[in-house]
Parts: structure tokens; C-alpha cells; sequence
């Protein structure tokens, strides 16, 4: 399999993408809008080979050439040449289908089109290229670094070859991959989460527990790692209510219709760690 890669989009999640690919040996192009999103999204993949580095779980020499196997861009035609494209940039639709139907007419035949997203449903996106059947899921986990898990999503017309490259592409850069066999909003990690973190907040907004309380129960009750609420901290409160609004849409199922006081958190700013306040202060 050739390993050329391209990732659209240098936030958190395309850095972390192009950051563990890079070391993992693809040539990567990471390509986003403006100089300034890639200086940004550059500048933390090498604050993280930095820690590794100090860390000893990575040699200098090894995190140096990793770096320079990255090619920021602001030109989306730089990625023509790449086999295996990762879409991660807002979670709308319409800004990826636009993304989609001109890498449609970019990339070659053979290359795969993969997206990042946690709650849009595949066919969705996929529906904007002439090419559907080599459209496929590829949602990563936040420190893409640090987070083991890939969740592979099968849409309606993705091909089995497809989600055998996708399924190769994520075990090279170390994940290990569970499979989405049919294609619902939220899959399967964002539908358990976007499900616990909304009754979390209703519990917590309704009085019966403070945010600590539920967040204790759920790690000494459960064995969680973090609470929900500690989660939806750490994730964004506007990306975790964004997803459940995506998933109630398309399911109409009453446990994924948010409470308001998520609501007025998002609409005051109170978005979690980025803000300095969500369900805790940070």
C-alpha cells in the first residue's frame, strides 16, 4: 500500500491525524485555509514530538524526520496525488460536502475519501461524490496521540475494499478499529457518550446530583476513566450538544434531546476546558 496521505483540516484532531501518521512513516500533506491555521496545527504536532522526545518514547532523530514527512498547504489541489484522504474540519454538512465533491475531482481514481466526523452520518457526505463507494468513516479519538481507538464506518455504498484500506490506514498508525456496519447518526461511541453526557446533565441541571457527584459515581460505579460531565469538559459542551442536536434530528429519540441548561452553557461560553468554565471550572 502506498503511504501517501492528506489531511484537510490543522485543528486539534487533523494535527493529531497527520502527527501519528508522520510517525508512523506516511508522507503526509496537511492542508487547512489560512498560513496562520497551519502554523498553529505544525507548531503542536511539534510541542507533542517535543514531550515524547523528553519523555524517551521517541528519539529526536525519529521526531525530526517525522516532521519533515509533513507538508502544510493552503492548496487543496496538493493533495491530488494522495491515496488515502482524511476530511477533519467542522461538523456541517455543508461545509464537508463542498470539501468532498471537489476532492471528487481532484484525487485519483484509486484514492480512498475518508472523514473524521462523530455524528454525521456517512451517506450523507458520501452523497456529494460521484464516487460513494469509496467513501468511508475514519473517526478518531481526542489526543488522537494519545487515544488507541478508531471507529470505522461502513455508508450505504461504502465497499468492502474501501473499508479494508481505511481498516489498514488505522492500524498502521497504531489504532485498533471497531467496525460500523450501518450507518446511524452518532455510530457508536458518540451515540453512548452524547446518551450519558445528556442524562448526566439533566441530573445534574434538575438537582439530584452535583456535576463531582455524577462524574464519581460514573468512575467508581463503572470503572470510567472520567465522568460525563468531566468528558464533556474536555470534548467542548458546544461540540458534545452540537452532536446531540445531529443525532435527535435523525433519530428523534428523546434521550439525545439535550437539556437547556447545556444550552445557555453553549450560548454564555461556558464551554469547558477551552473556555475556562463548563460544567467545572478549569
Amino acid at each position: 500500500m502506498a503511504r501517501k496521505l492528506a489531511v484537510i483540516g490543522a485543528g486539534l484532531m487533523g494535527s493529531g491525524i497527520a502527527q501519528v501518521s508522520a510517525q508512523a512513516g506516511w508522507e503526509v500533506t496537511l492542508r487547512d485555509v489560512t498560513d496562520a491555521a497551519l502554523t498553529r496545527g505544525t507548531d503542536g504536532i511539534r510541542r507533542s514530538y517535543d514531550k515524547f522526545v523528553s519523555k524517551g518514547k521517541l528519539s529526536a532523530e525519529d521526531a525530526g524526520a517525522a516532521l519533515a514527512r509533513i507538508t502544510p498547504t493552503t492548496d487543496l489541489d496538493a493533495v491530488a496525488d494522495a491515496d488515502l484522504v482524511v476530511e477533519a474540519v467542522f461538523e456541517k454538512l455543508d461545509v464537508k460536502h463542498e470539501i468532498f465533491r471537489t476532492l471528487d475531482g481532484i484525487v485519483k481514481d484509486t484514492a480512498v475519501l475518508a472523514s473524521n466526523t462523530s455524528a454525521i452520518p456517512i451517506t450523507k457526505i458520501a452523497a456529494a461524490t460521484a464516487h460513494p463507494e469509496r467513501v468511508v468513516g475514519t473517526h478518531f479519538f481526542s489526543p488522537v496521540p494519545m487515544m488507541a481507538l478508531c471507529e470505522l464506518v461502513r455508508g450505504y455504498k461504502t465497499s468492502d475494499e474501501t473499508l479494508a484500506r481505511a481498516r489498514e490506514f488505522a492500524e498502521s498508525v497504531g489504532k485498533t478499529c471497531v467496525v460500523v456496519n450501518r450507518d446511524v447518526a452518532g455510530f457508536v461511541t458518540t451515540r453512548l457518550i452524547t446518551a450519558l453526557v445528556v442524562e448526566a446533565a439533566k441530573l445534574q441541571e434538575s438537582g439530584v446530583a452535583t456535576a463531582e457527584d455524577i462524574d464519581i459515581a460514573c468512575k467508581l460505579g463503572f470503572g470510567h476513566a472520567m465522568g460525563p460531565l468531566a468528558t464533556a469538559d474536555l470534548t467542548g459542551v458546544d461540540i458534545l450538544l452540537h452532536a446531540a442536536d445531529n443525532i435527535y434530528t435523525e433519530s428523534q429519540d428523546e434521550k439525545f434531546a439535550a437539556p437547556e441548561s447545556m444550552r445557555r452553557m453553549v450560548d454564555a461560553g461556558d464551554i469547558g476546558r477551552k473556555s475556562g468554565q463548563g460544567f467545572y471550572k478549569h
